[in-house]
């Protein structure tokens, strides 16, 4: 199984940056696509940014030119640097990662607990 483990949430004043983080462990594996979605109270889980094993990205249209996606292949780890935060943007965030398990080739598509994120003054 591959596990994921998020950081970065928090409490961020309109106009901040915050910088979530997530890290893909467990057993052996070749990772392909990465991305994060969030989910706000009483909305559906929606999709924010995705990275694919090649670093094509694709983002919402709601944070383009505000939100950064990256990945760091060596360690497993996908990053959402957000900027220019507004109070839509609070949500919990989830970061999602899909590949095949080596040596098996079993395909996973995993996801993280989820990490808050509150825009608010």
């Amino acid at each position: 199984q591959v596990q994921l483990v998020e950081s970065g949430g928090g409490l961020v004043q309109p106009g901040g940056s915050r910088r979530l983080s997530c890290a893909a462990s467990g057993s052996p594996c070749s990772i392909g696509t990465m991305g994060w979605y969030r989910q706000a109270p009483g909305k559906q889980r929606e999709l924010v940014a995705t990275i694919t094993r090649g670093g094509t990205t694709n983002y919402a249209d709601s944070v383009k030119g505000r939100f950064t996606i990256s990945r760091d292949g060596a360690r497993n780890t996908v990053y959402l640097q957000m900027n220019n935060l507004k109070p839509e943007d609070t949500a919990a965030y989830y970061c999602n990662v899909r590949g095949v398990e080596v040596p098996s080739l079993r395909p996973f598509d995993s996801w993280g607990q989820g990490t808050q994120v509150t825009v608010s003054s």
